[in-house]
């Protein structure tokens, strides 16, 4: 049904119920004014971002919120939009609106450049004290991911993110090293308990190596214990599944504790990959996805990694949808990439490791 934004004044929106939102865990929290009890919310638009956005919000469990409902572009036509509370005005009633609904918040998600932003009244209200948002911004926030399909390469270009300093390199390099060398250190006679089990447990070699796309597209060859029966790839390139039935019964345990990975080591030692980064894939899929998923190679200015921020927010990748999904956790960690972000995946990945849980 379509609705002409200029005609439309719910001053009855429905009010959510309490919501919680939170920040993430490597250390850079929310920017929330932490002296008000609840957050009451309005949104600047009511396109399918403003909606995405919302449906973020409600998901969050960390921190009292309430959206009252979004106001409009005043030559706009649109359609409902269910993850919207409702509509309460248009853009240039905004002062209005926050007066009579006691808005602590106001977060603006144009989507249509041809609305006019009321910027005098967004200036006034933050002199006023109130927290003007930018829905890009705030979404990073809440959801630690980047919403690609709506995000313009300005906001990537000017973003204060994606800047590598050369000393946040050098440490993450030499700090790399340290690990994998004692890493593979420590690890060797587990390394031969595995060999002797995937031996015991299924014919064929006991490391499994593939090319995947690394720093800046190069290729490399990647080190893993096998986990799947030999030649299961016979039918060609596959997504893994969560429950493949290629993967043989010592397979099983080493890709639910991640074991499987340990090999990877080599290739940080020799500097193809990072302990921290986006997970590599393959040329083929690569091929694929980069002409359907926008900005999908800024995720090569980065080393791979054995395990990344992808990897202990998201499930099992499987499809090309849920490499989408993942991208977006990505790019959150290219453009933060700091050492308190990596400790904070690391901690994860333990606790992955550990429960047997998250994704792969």
């Amino acid at each position: 049904m379509l609705v002409k934004a200029d005609e439309v004044v719910n001053k009855e929106a429905a009010v959510e119920p309490e919501l919680q939102l939170c920040r993430f865990t490597e250390g850079v929290y929310s920017r929330w004014d932490g002296l008000s009890p609840k957050k009451r919310i309005l949104i600047l638009g009511s396109g399918k971002f403003a909606g995405e956005l919302c449906r973020v919000v409600r998901s969050q469990r960390f921190g009292m919120v309430e959206i009252i409902g979004a106001l409009v572009g005043g030559n706009e036509r649109l359609e409902k939009n269910q993850d919207v509370p409702g509509i309460l005005g248009t853009y240039g009633q905004v002062a209005r609106v926050v007066e009579e609904q006691k808005v602590t918040t106001v977060v603006v998600c144009l989507e249509d450049r041809r609305s006019a932003l009321p910027v005098e009244q967004l200036l006034d209200l933050k002199a006023m004290g109130i927290d003007v948002r930018d829905g890009h911004q705030l979404f990073e926030e809440v959801s630690g991911r980047l919403s690609i399909d709506s995000l313009r390469p300005s906001a990537l270009v000017f973003s204060n993110g994606f800047k590598q300093r050369m000393v946040t390199r050098i440490m993450k390099r030499f700090g790399d090293m340290m690990v994998a060398i004692g890493g593979l250190l420590v690890l060797f006679p587990l390394f031969l308990l595995v060999a002797f089990l995937i031996k015991v447990d299924s014919s064929g070699p006991v490391f499994y190596r593939q090319v995947r796309v690394g720093l800046r597209g190069r290729p490399f060859s990647i080190w893993k214990f096998r986990s799947m029966v030999q030649d299961a790839e016979n039918a060609g390139a596959q997504w893994a599944q969560a429950d493949d039935p290629r993967i043989s019964r010592v397979g099983w345990w080493l890709r639910k504790t991640r074991v499987d990975e340990f090999p990877q080591l080599i290739n940080v030692l020799g500097g193809e990959m990072s302990l921290v980064g986006p997970r590599p894939e393959r040329s083929v899929f690569v091929q694929d996805l980069r002409k359907t998923i926008p900005y999908y190679d800024l995720r090569h200015t980065v080393r791979p990694g054995i395990t990344g921020w992808a990897q202990v927010k998201f499930r099992y990748g499987a499809s090309a949808e849920d490499a989408h999904m993942k991208l977006q956790y990505d790019l959150y960690y290219v453009k933060r990439l700091s050492f308190g972000i990596d400790m904070s995946i690391l901690v994860q990945t333990v606790r992955v490791m550990l429960l047997g849980e998250g994704a792969q």
